[in-house]
């Protein structure tokens, strides 16, 4: 989980998820391609996504294309997004005007 954390960290990394997301099966060249950075850098900005297991890749002649893979993010929202979706609305009302208790001065 932790490797889905760093890789998420970068911009350039989720705008490359993001990419894959609305078109899967993009190449380098394709994942390159407005992008200010060469594509070496946009390499390793996907052997970290893929290191991750957000990036899945496949072989296609001489092209290696890149799809997303969903399910780290999956498991990351099940697990720390998942645990708010039943809290009651009316628990949380409190919070906000709780009171900060403030020791006793003592003379």
């Amino acid at each position: 989980m932790t490797d889905t954390f760093v890789a998420l960290s970068d911009p350039t990394r989720r705008l490359l998820l993001d990419r894959l997301s609305a078109e899967g099966g993009l190449t380098l060249s394709d994942l390159s391609e407005d992008l200010p950075m060469t594509r070496q850098a946009v390499a390793k900005h996907l052997a970290v996504l893929e290191a991750a297991e957000l990036v899945a890749s496949e072989r296609d002649g001489r092209c290696k294309r890149h799809y997303l893979n969903p399910m780290p993010l999956a498991k990351m929202a099940r697990r720390w997004l998942g645990r708010f979706e039943d809290v009651p609305m009316n628990a949380m009302a409190g919070f906000a005007g709780a009171r900060v208790s403030r020791p006793e001065s003592r003379l």
